[in-house]
């Protein structure tokens, strides 16, 4: 059998790209018990450059090697914590990782985020959209035993600020995840996740799902101070479409130019605004569908008297994106209906157009028939004038002859001339007439 490898045709540029991007960000393996500190950043595309190399110099205070080129994820080990850094299309993510200790009273007394430096952390390119301090804790680090229930009050009172929490048993009820979305006065949300029998992967799975939902929540979110701020705008172009196609119904010519103005001004503003906000209500929808999806992956399993994930996100974040899509729905249909009703005035315009221009030729035939009744008459008075001239010139010459002693008379001669004139100079202006009209053609 040939053991060398079989000549193929050359790769395609994109191919070991497109592989590697079912493999990209995958979670980490982590191991109880941990703290953790995430930051979600919104980031101007401009300054993505910045924010590697803002990475970059914290490696470089700590020796680490950082690579140049870093693509959309990498993972940083410092000794004492480690940095997941990623890249999304609209923001970017620091997960900073510290050891935990069993015996530990307060996870949250010493956050990952206090072994960076303040001044690197306070020069992060971005604007903060989620901040959080999360622990990964043994379940028995808190005296839960397999047959004693877990004192959520307790908990609650303990480390969440009394607020109500929101969790459930994830991962086939390998672990228990807990939170109450609030942010505290120190700027950061808080999250515990209870490791029951986790495996080091379901482990990072459960913390990323956990961080994914809230930071997914909060992106969908951009969409809903735009969807507010544009409910005014579009009830007074309503208002408006509904003002011009009232007048339209009763319009005379006169109208018709000042109402199409108003329906292309309008139409101009709606189509400026959805351009402008067409992208966040289609982000929104993705984000919120990322949400329902990360979700689903938890497979969550109810605590009784705690709302889940899941129910949490049916009730609070479900109205707001009906809202966004309502409002993106209402956008669209108005556009539609001002270009039904731009395209009806214009083609009544069109019409008065159409009629204006229908009497405008009604009028320019009228104006060629009477020229051309003038033009006959103006013929046969050259045919006069003619023929006048003309037989005063037969007059003058036979007068002439007469004078001579010819017997002519010239009386005679002028009235016999007269008929052959006339004919002669009809017939020669219609024949010129004729070649005129051909040349004309």
């Amino acid at each position: 059998m040939p053991t060398d490898a079989p000549t193929l045709p050359p790769d395609h540029a994109l191919r070991a790209e497109l592989n590697d991007e079912v493999h990209a960000r995958p979670s980490d393996a982590l191991h109880a018990p941990l703290r953790i500190s995430y930051l979600a950043l919104f980031s101007d595309p401009a300054r993505r450059g910045e924010e590697w190399q803002h990475v970059r110099a914290l490696g470089a205070r700590y020796g680490v090697e950082t690579p140049v080129q870093p693509g959309n994820h990498q993972v940083l080990e410092f000794g004492d914590f480690s940095l997941r850094w990623e890249r999304h299309a609209e923001f970017t993510r620091y997960m900073f990782v510290a050891p935990g200790s069993d015996g530990e009273a307060d996870p949250f007394a010493q956050p990952a985020l206090a072994a960076i430096p303040s001044d690197w952390l306070a020069q992060i390119p971005g604007e903060i959209m989620v901040a959080s301090h999360g622990a990964l804790l043994r379940a028995t680090q808190i005296a839960v035993a397999a047959e004693t229930p877990v004192d959520y009050e307790a908990i609650a009172a303990r480390w969440f600020a009394g607020n109500v929490l929101l969790g459930s048993q994830v991962g086939d009820e390998a672990a228990t995840a807990l939170t109450d979305f609030r942010v505290r006065a120190d700027g950061f949300s808080r999250f515990l996740v209870l490791d029951h029998h986790l495996t080091p992967r379901q482990a990072g799975r459960v913390v990323q799902r956990v961080l994914e939902i809230d930071t997914y929540r909060m992106m969908a979110l951009l969409a809903l101070p735009v969807a507010r701020e544009l409910a005014p705008f579009l009830g007074e172009c309503e208002r408006e479409l509904s003002q011009v196609t009232t007048v339209l119904e009763s319009a005379d010519d006169e109208d018709e130019a000042i109402l199409l103005d108003r329906l292309t001004r309008l139409e101009a503003q709606i189509e400026s605004r959805e351009s402008l906000n067409d992208y966040r209500f289609s982000a929104a929808a993705a984000y919120y569908e990322l949400v329902q999806r990360r979700i689903d992956e938890l497979r969550e399993k109810r605590i009784p008297g705690l709302q889940t994930f899941g129910e949490f996100t049916e009730r609070r974040l479900a109205p707001a994106m009906n809202t966004c899509r309502a409002t993106s729905a209402r956008q669209e249909h108005l556009s539609e209906r001002v270009a039904r009703a731009n395209q009806l005035l214009a083609t009544r315009v069109d019409i008065t157009r159409e009629r204006q221009n229908q009497a405008l030729l009604e009028s320019m035939n009228r104006r060629a028939k009477a020229q051309l009744k003038l033009q006959q008459t103006v013929e046969g008075l050259s045919v006069a004038a003619v023929t006048y001239y003309i037989v005063g010139l037969v007059g003058y010459a036979t007068k002439g002859f007469h004078a001579v002693g010819y017997a002519v008379n010239p009386e005679l001669c002028m009235a016999l001339s007269i008929p052959v004139v006339a004919g002669l100079a009809g017939f020669g202006i219609n024949r010129l007439k004729q070649t005129i009209t051909r040349k004309a053609k």
